[in-house]
């Protein structure tokens, strides 16, 4: 067996799920690389990246089967994997509901279950910003372009920055410019 490089998890898969078409879906875990041990827990308790949609009821049926905590992050996919919806709470189903809606557009899925549940939102949030614009299909908390999303989305007790724009009277330089 080759040597680890340290600090660096590696794959174990399980079982096969799904098959069909293409695509097989397994399910597997990681499994910790050499090195110091982790002093705080994971993040996510399970993740799965641009699953075919169609893979969807045979996923569900093991998460309910094996999972007690079925809500997360999810989102939903077109052809070329960019993600068009995304949001938090059951995430099966959402995504059924939104592939019933948008059964053409949408290819793929992803979700993430995060470890804990306090932190759903902030990462719920973080996503949908990230995505942006190509959110077409869900823009509550996307904002297109450079105008910064609501900084109350996130947790109580959050420190952050924030961009406002300048009060008052406007400069020469912004007044020169605007003629």
């Amino acid at each position: 067996m080759p040597k680890q490089a340290k600090g660096i998890s590696r794959k174990e898969i399980v079982e096969t799920l799904w098959t069909g078409g293409e695509w097989v879906v397994k399910r597997g875990r990681l499994i910790p690389g050499r090195g110091r041990p982790r002093k705080e827990g994971h993040l996510f308790r399970y993740v799965a990246e641009k699953l075919p949609f169609d893979s969807l009821p045979a996923v569900a049926k093991y998460m309910k089967e094996e999972a007690e905590h079925l809500e997360g992050v999810y989102l939903a996919h077109d052809s070329m994997g960019a993600a068009r919806y995304g949001g938090r709470g059951a995430i099966f189903t959402r995504l059924a509901s939104h592939k019933k809606n948008y059964p053409k557009e949408l290819l793929y899925y992803s979700f993430y279950i995060i470890e804990n549940k306090a932190h759903e939102r902030e990462i719920e949030t973080a996503i949908l910003r990230a995505a942006g614009p190509q959110m077409v299909l869900n823009t509550r908390k996307v904002a297109s372009g450079l105008h910064p999303g609501n900084i109350g989305d996130y947790e109580p007790d959050t420190e952050f920055f924030e961009r406002q724009g300048v009060r008052g009277r406007k400069s020469r330089l912004k007044k020169q410019n605007s003629n």
